[in-house]
């Protein structure tokens, strides 16, 4: 009697506390956003952000004149960030909040992904390792189009399953095709994730093949555009080839998990769901299970678009890990696949505590990579910029000169320094500088070289020189200034730039 008495109350108790089905992806979603811009705003902006930022400040002339010549291929972020830095300025706290907003939208769309084939445990421990996992936490704190792109990818794969779910007709299709365009020119690399749809629509949903043949065609058509905007420019990301971004850690750990620890956790995860997608195919079930159907896609998502990339990279530069942050939820999935995959191994009563403690785990080997992505100096190996500028708008005078070192690779030029943090430098004579980036149909400034313009003006007698620093001795501007009867007045080392300032009587 009394438990048939208590057992109404004890589930009105609990309906309390849950979460609307409706809701659920959108809370996780806000939960995703909310990790991904805590903390954003600490480390400096770096070269590749820079970019950004610097292309998103030019008037429209000026950047339309820009991405005919290099770029095209982040134009549609440029447009998005022009508009947004409009709205809501250009310090790095605005800037990586888009970025942020759309990891928490890629991390609703995996719930919803899931859902649609799985239980909303499944959705949910997807959610959670999406949130934490470092590729996304990395990419929801830096001003550049790969959050949007893997929010992209994801809600166009939402829209795949759903079209073969329904048989939709051709209405679907062509919004399928527009979408799939639109990736595109978002980021142009999202072209792979149509390989990695055909390839399970072949192999899981055969007879939708030619809808999909069909409307796969007309999205290529509608990028075209960009495809050729984007072969044309290949030029800009020649650099690949002298980088040695084609390595084992670079594939296993740095491009989705950030740290050895995480990655041995979550590649353990992965080849559990792929174990178990194994023993279903063997057994014979997984061509009725939907949840199957779903690690076939993960599994595909995963590992296609690496592949390609990599043998690519035997052609022509193309791999940069970077590139594959589309991926992402692909391996989200798959370790709350693998986490269920291990609790079913166990006894009844621990099938649904273990996978859960499996991801709380992947949470907490997670919070150091963090809390290490939200140091001053976390970017780019040690970027320093914002507290260059810091020290120059403190310690520098009205009228003084500055030059910046030369010897440097464009993103990290700390002349960039001049257009991210322009109150610094106004009182300043930016010796070096011929013709402004704004006025260009290149990413960066155009100078001359340092000692050129430091003998053009002869009567200068103050001048802070920033430099990267350097373990080979004094840099060869310091050299040639102190050549030229000035003293080093101060020298003061940031990170991995060094401040001089330097008079001559």
């Amino acid at each position: 009697m009394s438990s048939t008495t208590i057992a109404p109350a004890e589930e009105a108790r609990r309906a309390r506390w849950r979460i609307p089905r409706a809701s659920a992806p959108w809370l996780w979603g806000t939960v995703g956003a909310a990790v991904g811009f805590t903390g954003s705003w600490i480390p400096s902006y770096w070269g590749d952000e820079a970019a950004s930022v610097m292309s998103a400040e030019r008037s429209w002339s000026s950047l339309a004149g820009m991405l005919g010549s290099v770029d095209a291929v982040h134009g549609l972020y440029y447009v998005m960030l022009h508009l947004w830095v409009g709205a809501f300025g250009s310090a790095e706290a605005a800037t990586r909040l888009l970025s942020a907003l759309a990891a928490g939208v890629m991390v609703a769309g995996i719930v919803v992904l899931v859902r649609g084939s799985a239980s909303d445990r499944f959705a949910t421990m997807a959610g959670i390792a999406a949130v934490v996992l470092p590729r996304t936490t990395s990419m929801a704190s830096e001003a550049r189009s790969y959050a949007l792109g893997a929010a992209a990818a994801v809600w166009l794969t939402v829209l795949l399953l759903r079209l073969l779910r329904r048989r939709a007709g051709i209405g679907g299709w062509i919004g399928y095709a527009f979408g799939a365009a639109a990736c595109m020119y978002l980021f142009l690399y999202l072209g792979l994730l149509l390989v990695v749809h055909g390839l399970y629509v072949a192999v899981m949903h055969r007879e939708r093949f030619a809808s999909w043949l069909r409307s796969t065609a007309a999205s290529v058509v509608l990028a075209t555009p960009i495809v050729v905007l984007g072969y044309q420019q290949r030029a800009q990301i020649a650099f690949l080839a002298r980088r040695d971004y084609t390595t084992v850690r670079n594939v296993l750990v740095s491009q989705w998990f950030g740290h050895p620890v995480v990655a041995l956790f979550a590649w353990y995860l992965v080849i559990a769901a792929s174990a178990a997608l194994v023993v279903a195919l063997v057994r014979g079930s997984a061509k009725d299970r939907p949840d199957q159907h779903l690690t076939v896609l993960a599994l595909l998502w995963l590992v296609v678009p690496t592949a390609l990339l990599l043998a690519g990279n035997l052609i022509s530069p193309t791999y940069n890990v970077r590139y594959l942050s589309f991926c992402t939820p692909a391996a989200a999935i798959l370790i709350a696949r693998g986490a269920e995959a291990v609790g079913s191994l166990l006894a009844a009563h621990r099938r649904r505590i273990v996978p859960l403690g499996l991801v709380i785990a992947l949470v907490v080997v997670c919070v150091p990579v963090y809390l290490g992505q939200r140091t001053p100096w976390a970017k780019d190996g040690g970027s320093d910029w914002r507290d260059v500028a810091e020290y120059i708008a403190t310690n520098a005078h009205h009228g003084d000169a500055v030059i910046f070192d030369q010897t440097t690779k464009p993103s990290r030029d700390p002349r960039i320094l001049v257009s991210l943090y322009p109150h610094a430098f106004s009182d300043l004579q930016d010796l070096a500088l011929r013709t402004s980036y704004a006025e260009r149909t290149h990413l960066w400034d155009a100078v001359v070289p340092n000692m050129v313009a430091v003998a053009d003006a002869p009567g200068e007698t103050s001048i802070w020189a920033v430099e990267l620093s350097s373990p080979f001795g004094r840099p060869a501007d310091i050299t040639a200034l102190l050549q030229d009867d000035f003293r080093v007045d101060a020298s003061h080392r940031i990170n991995r730039t060094t401040v001089y300032h330097l008079t001559k009587e």
